[in-house]
């Protein structure tokens, strides 16, 4: 018999709660400097992306991806252990990101938090995430990530799923 699926809360995505798992990008007036004679602001150093292994290199990609239904089962999560990895909305819309801390190799339970369509976030080297989920309509995204030699891939697959209701925007 297939065990009953864990019901998961979606929280707000802000840097705080967020920080155990990488960084939140997004217009931080913290960061702020003004640039180009005074009519560009420059928000700083938002992330720092994250690549080792011989022959590793920083690419920019663009992921478009379709949107979830729900309720919408987490059956698994992934982890990318030579590079970190950026997700930056460029559709207008808001996401839904799910990370997990690691517990002994493998993902512990997930976090699930709702990404404003002006925040992306940058997972840490080895942070177990779901695969992008894109809510209401299909979106795209820049990402930021790993090339080179080596499996940047590890696949958990969870024996008691974890379910995400429809998420309030």
């Amino acid at each position: 018999m297939t065990p009953l699926p864990i019901d998961l809360t979606i929280r707000p995505l802000t840097a705080e709660t967020f920080a155990p798992f990488g960084e939140v990008i997004e217009a931080d007036p913290s960061t702020m400097r003004l640039i180009n004679g005074g009519t560009t602001e420059r928000f700083h150093a938002l992330f720092s992306p994250e690549v080792t292994g011989e022959g590793a290199k920083v690419i920019v990609n663009i992921f478009r991806g379709q949107p979830r239904a729900f309720p919408y089962e987490i059956g698994m999560m992934e982890r990318h252990p030579f590079g970190s990895q950026s997700f930056s909305p460029l559709s207008g819309r808001p996401f839904l990101v799910a990370v997990s801390l690691d517990k002994g190799g493998k993902p512990g339970a997930p976090q699930v938090f709702l990404a404003g369509a002006h925040q992306g976030v940058n997972y840490r080297r080895n942070t177990w995430h779901h695969p992008l989920m894109a809510i209401g309509e299909v979106s795209d995204f820049l990402v930021v990530d790993r090339d080179g030699p080596g499996n940047n891939l590890e696949e958990f697959f969870f024996e008691t799923p974890f379910m995400i209701r429809e998420p309030q925007i």
